[in-house]
């Protein structure tokens, strides 16, 4: 490709331009640069790439795209491009060297604390429902059509995500779904993508390890929602104090859903158990395989998209009850002592207490909660505490124990939680480092009408112990136990 063909939509600053440099590649990492390849200096939280410039030309760089001249030494006769902005070029440039393949589909983007993951993957398996080949780009799997591609991150680098786009595309995908996560925002990697539509779930405290603020956390989502065009979509939860906020200077259509205030999605629980809720979406009743509000609140969101892109409101309805939950979210598993156990993600306060608000409503008094929880390390120390709270507010016994502890001592990290406990709570709370012991001894409390949850890691089959991720499942522990 040719290098005007490479940096058209980039921004480039006035100065030289090869037009016409033929190029075989491009990188923003120089440990991977080839002969023939554009390197492109981003400045990142930790390393800033015109450092590396050095090692990117002595591994063949044949353009170098920067945000300001580099002293090259020896290889000055290396020509280099200047931009605005290093993040939006690369992710411009990632575009532009896989044709372009988002403007082939119909991008729904979701963004929110929590729901994001089961919205994206519950649109995804609607769509294959009425037939349709689709793509979804989520923290779980990604997949293209009825093909699983592993992933790392909730959003992709944009060289992945423009591959994994571009592969929709050869599939003969029309759709593609996809959780927008606050980082990818911020870091400009969906710069260049245009989206059909975008969904706000609701907005908690997290990743203020990285935001720092809940109000730049907040801009960030935002952002999303001001970038896109007017004749997209954009749904909002009007139940939540921010969904509002997401409308405001959007270009796009603004529609709502709620369970609580009027909106184009309204939506009524009638009756909910362990194995279901039956839910009033417009005034018309379907049986459903989620439980709590939580989840109402994401059916209503994944309704409400299903009907603005085209498809038959009655149609949709039907569909909505043939899905099942995403693995690791609410996911309920039934004891042969006559327990249930349910594995979820719930990671921040906010999504403990929705998943724990849940289950009373439907166990009531007639049965105790028994909650398995922790909190990662080298993340947002503040919220340990409260997810302690939030645990011992709700649940009748409580063991907190290790998440993914990285870096940190799993001992520090309970402390920290244990902070957040008064005299009565610390009483019916127990500390266990050891995430398999604690989920054996949850276990071994519960009696028949009891529910035993274990949150934090769903659909996550490790744990990352300095720096080493070691097999372990949640699920796959629960099912040993009841096997045995």
């Amino acid at each position: 490709m040719k290098l005007c063909e490479l940096m058209r939509g980039t921004g480039v600053l006035p100065g030289p331009f090869p037009e016409r440099e033929e190029l075989k590649g491009l990188s923003c990492d120089s440990r991977r640069v080839e002969p023939g390849f554009a390197f492109v200096c981003i400045r990142g939280t930790a390393v800033d790439g015109h450092e590396y410039v050095r090692q990117a030309v002595e591994n063949g760089a044949a353009v170098i795209v920067a945000e300001h001249p580099v002293e090259l030494g020896v290889a000055d006769g290396v020509p280099q491009v200047l931009v605005a902005s290093g993040r939006r070029a690369w992710a411009r440039m990632c575009a532009n060297w896989f044709g372009n393949p988002a403007e082939r589909l119909r991008m729904i983007g979701v963004t929110g604390t929590n729901g994001k993951t089961t919205i994206a993957t519950l649109l995804y398996e609607m769509f294959r429902f009425f037939g349709e080949k689709v793509g979804l780009l989520s923290t779980v799997c990604n997949y293209v059509d009825d093909r699983a591609v592993p992933t790392d991150h909730t959003t992709p680098d944009p060289l992945t995500l423009h591959r994994l786009l571009r592969e929709m595309v050869d599939a003969g995908c029309r759709y593609a779904f996809m959780e927008v996560s606050s980082h990818s925002v911020d870091q400009r990697r969906i710069a260049g993508l245009e989206f059909a539509g975008g969904i706000f779930t609701n907005l908690t405290r997290d990743h203020l390890d990285y935001h720092k603020t809940v109000q730049a956390y907040l801009k960030a989502k935002k952002r999303f929602f001001d970038d896109l065009p007017e004749d997209a979509f954009a749904l909002t939860n009007a139940d939540e104090k921010n969904g509002t906020v997401m409308l405001q200077n959007t270009r796009a259509e603004k529609h709502t859903y709620a369970l609580n205030t009027l909106a184009d999605y309204k939506g009524r629980i009638i009756e909910s158990r362990l194995d279901g809720t039956t839910l009033e979406v417009n005034g018309r009743e379907v049986e459903v395989q989620f439980v709590g509000k939580f989840n109402a609140y994401n059916l209503l969101a994944v309704y409400g998209a299903t009907c603005l892109l085209g498809e038959d409101p009655e149609k949709a309805l039907i569909n909505l009850s043939r899905l099942v939950p995403v693995s690791g979210r609410f996911q309920t598993l039934h004891a042969p002592q006559k327990y249930t156990a349910i594995i979820d993600y719930a990671h921040t306060p906010d999504a403990l207490t929705n998943v724990l608000t849940s289950i009373r409503e439907v166990v009531g008094r007639k049965g105790h909660i028994i909650t398995v929880v922790g909190a990662g390390g080298n993340r947002d120390k503040g919220k340990r505490p409260l997810m302690a709270q939030e645990a011992a507010k709700w649940s009748d016994k409580v063991i907190l124990t290790s998440d993914n502890p990285r870096f940190e001592k799993p001992q520090d990290i309970l402390e920290d939680m244990i902070a957040g406990l008064d005299a009565v709570q610390r009483r019916k709370t127990l500390t266990i480092a050891d995430r398999r012991e604690a989920i054996r001894i949850a276990t071994q409390f519960a009696q028949p009408g009891d529910v035993v949850l274990i949150a934090g890691k769903g659909h996550e089959d490790y744990q990352e112990i300095e720096g080493v991720k070691h097999h372990f499942n949640d699920r796959e522990e629960v099912e040993r136990i009841f096997n045995e």
